[in-house]
């Protein structure tokens, strides 16, 4: 046989069967771009030079790792439906005396050309892209542009060998289904009858209980770590409950519309519902792949873009002051000299201080038991429990000097303010000593050690220094070497460049070594500049922004094209059911009301579905945000309505567009 003939043939069965190939080409040539793209940026050496690259590439090497796994199943899973369309085609070549040999080594060719095609195409598109990405990211955390062509040759490499393997595995797995067919199996493969399924409500009721499971974990977890924990748990509960709901559940409901004479009786339900009854077997997986990829794009993008856009209300509670300089374990005397030191420093740099005020405070954790509150050594090795909270305790003078009140307080009195946390109770119980509440106050002294601390924090103004100190004993006492001492917090807010401010990290560091050494006993002390800490916040915000961005994008892409191929390969299932139809009388505006009726009874399900999932997967997912400081919950709730409105509008396009084409292949 001439040579040319199997590379011919190949090249001519991928252009006539250009409906179904080409949007598999594109997906290809687009998910190699991601790739590239994504393992570019974790190579990028111009992103080691930034504040927080660490964060930044660990975020893009996690981003790499997800896009393979999703290359992988998808292009799996999209290959499928490309076979299912081809064994008619393959089973005519293999009666016709084409043997099974020879079909595998066309099939190879096609599986080369496309991979040739992808590989070349998606990482030009990708080396293309590459740039802009970056600058995306620059821009994103407020840095400056560096101008310049970057190829990745890392990146290229790891191209070219995951999309190697994985198109070897596509074609491993193409071969399998043909061998293991017999020919006449293949040429009939599409007319090939199924059973009239039957209601699965075991399965139902099991698919039930896993998203109830996985409901219950999201809308009863409080604490934020727990969250943290046991989402993961959460999420595989949903996924499992929701194939299964589809898959058994969806035979269920279309039984259930079978029995309803009144609407199953009908033109435009009769034909659709039949129709499904007998795929849906089939259809179930790809329907809940669809909810599954949806509510991942709504919970990714929705859930970052809320971090991005309440970015300055979180730096304002992680870092409320320009300059915060505490110290633990200084003597009076060490404090008021490191004052001086610093109020010099900031007099002979080029910031001007607009306002500065200093507080001591002691803070440690405690187990929270309705009024009372417990410590003990096991409190401060890092349980983690539903009720450890943080407390802070500042004396009256030093809360009356930084707010401006005039709060008066007898003995074992106490003002109270919360965050992240709700008190109702009128006393407040602590190593054996009961204390009334006086007030219970919004206003409170800000920390943003305690703001970064996952679990809700306490502020407790006492009567006075005698007050504090004894907390102080008791917490000695009572935690050993685990055990806090009073605390000095030093704050500047100042006028000045954010360079300046920046640039003052250098002298002050030099100040806070100068006083190390010259102490004459040991102490532990922590500083932070906001300016400096804000790139450090942007890097982490900014990647995982980009990242739901990027791989929304992505997941986006996926659920298209499984629509398309779902509406694609229904339309030729049904073009033969629909033949005969209009040769006995159905016309074409019946044939276009029941194409609309099945979509409408289930194709918008996995919509429906996503949108239930991201309701009660909102109360798990705000409170993993806390402990990235967002607290601005209204913020989290319009960001999510308006990703799932324009999602909707996506989807709802997609669909208008897939069931024309789904028409056009069904009509005569």
């Amino acid at each position: 046989m001439n040579k040319v003939f199997y590379p011919k043939l190949a090249a001519d069965n991928i252009k006539k069967n250009a409906k179904t190939y080409i949007p598999y080409i594109v997906t290809c040539i687009f998910t190699t771009a991601m790739y590239y793209i994504m393992a570019s940026l974790s190579h990028n050496k111009g992103l080691y030079t930034l504040v927080g690259a660490d964060t930044i590439t660990e975020t893009m090497n996690l981003g790499c790792i997800v896009v393979s796994i999703f290359a992988f199943t998808f292009l799996m899973y999209t290959n499928s439906f490309l076979m299912k369309q081809r064994k008619k085609e393959f089973g005519l070549f293999n009666i016709l005396g084409m043997e099974k040999r020879h079909l595998s080594r066309v099939i190879g060719l096609e599986t080369i050309y496309i991979l040739i095609i992808s590989i070349l195409f998606g990482l030009f598109t990708g080396i293309l892209m590459d740039k802009l990405m970056y600058l995306i990211i620059l821009r994103m955390i407020n840095l400056d542009v560096s101008m310049g062509f970057y190829i990745s040759k890392p990146a290229i490499k790891q191209t070219l060998l995951l999309f190697s393997a994985i198109f070897l595995i596509i074609f491993l797995n193409s071969i399998r289904q043909i061998h293991l067919a017999k020919p006449i199996e293949l040429l009939q493969s599409k007319n090939a009858g199924e059973k009239e399924p039957r209601a699965k409500w075991i399965l139902s009721i099991l698919g039930l209980l896993c998203l109830a499971g996985g409901y219950y974990i999201s809308v009863t977890t409080t604490n934020p770590t727990e969250a943290l924990m046991y989402f993961f748990g959460a999420v595989v509960l949903v996924i499992i409950g929701t194939y299964l709901l589809f898959i058994a559940g969806s035979i269920t409901l279309l039984k259930a519309l079978h029995k309803n004479k009144s609407y199953y009786y009908k033109t435009r339900h009769f034909i659709s519902i039949s129709s499904m009854i007998y795929r849906m077997k089939q259809n179930a997986a790809g329907l809940a792949s669809i909810c599954i990829l949806s509510t991942m794009v709504l919970v990714m993008i929705s859930s970052t873009s809320s971090l991005m856009v309440g970015f300055e209300d979180i730096m304002q509670e992680r870092y409320p002051y320009d300059i915060t300089v505490e110290t633990n374990g200084m003597t009076d005397e060490e404090n008021q000299q490191l004052t001086k030191e610093l109020s010099k420093a900031l007099t002979q740099s080029p910031l001007s201080v607009q306002e500065s005020f200093s507080y001591r405070y002691l803070t440690f954790c405690a187990l929270r038991n309705g009024d009372s509150f417990s410590t003990d050594q096991s409190v401060s090795n890092g349980v983690v429990a539903d009720n450890l909270v943080n407390l802070l305790f500042v004396p009256l003078s030093d809360y009356n000097k930084i707010t401006g009140s005039h709060a008066t307080l007898n003995d074992q009195e106490i003002l109270i303010s919360t965050y992240r946390e709700k008190y109702d109770p009128d006393q407040f119980q602590i190593f054996g000593r009961t204390y009334t509440i006086k007030q219970h106050t919004d206003t409170r002294v800000k920390n943003g050690l305690l703001a970064s601390n996952i679990a809700g924090s306490y502020y407790i103004v006492v009567k006075d220094m005698a007050e504090l100190n004894y907390l102080e004993e008791k917490n000695l006492k009572s935690y050993g070497e685990y055990a806090s001492t009073i605390a000095t917090s030093r704050n500047y807010n100042v006028k000045g460049s954010k360079n300046d401010q920046v640039n003052f990290s250098k002298v002050l560091s030099k100040v806070m070594t100068n006083a190390t050494q010259e102490a004459q006993h040991s102490y532990s002390y922590y500083t932070a500049i906001a300016e400096q800490e804000r790139n450090q916040m942007l890097g982490i915000y900014g990647g995982l922004f980009f990242l739901g961005i990027f791989l929304g994008t992505l997941f986006t892409l996926a659920a298209i094209l499984i629509i398309y191929y779902k509406q694609i390969s229904e339309g030729y299932d049904d073009k033969e059911r629909y033949e005969i139809m209009q040769k006995v009388g159905l016309s074409h505006e019946e044939v276009r009301e029941s194409i609309q009726s099945q979509i409408l009874t289930v194709f918008f399900l996995p919509l429906i579905m996503a949108g239930i999932h991201v309701a009660f997967a909102f109360p798990v997912i705000s409170r993993i945000l806390r402990l990235l400081n967002l607290l601005n919950t209204a913020l989290y709730v319009k960001c999510t309505i308006i990703c799932f409105v324009v999602f909707a509008l996506i989807y709802g396009i997609i669909y208008s567009i897939t069931a024309k084409a789904y028409y056009q292949i069904v009509r005569r």
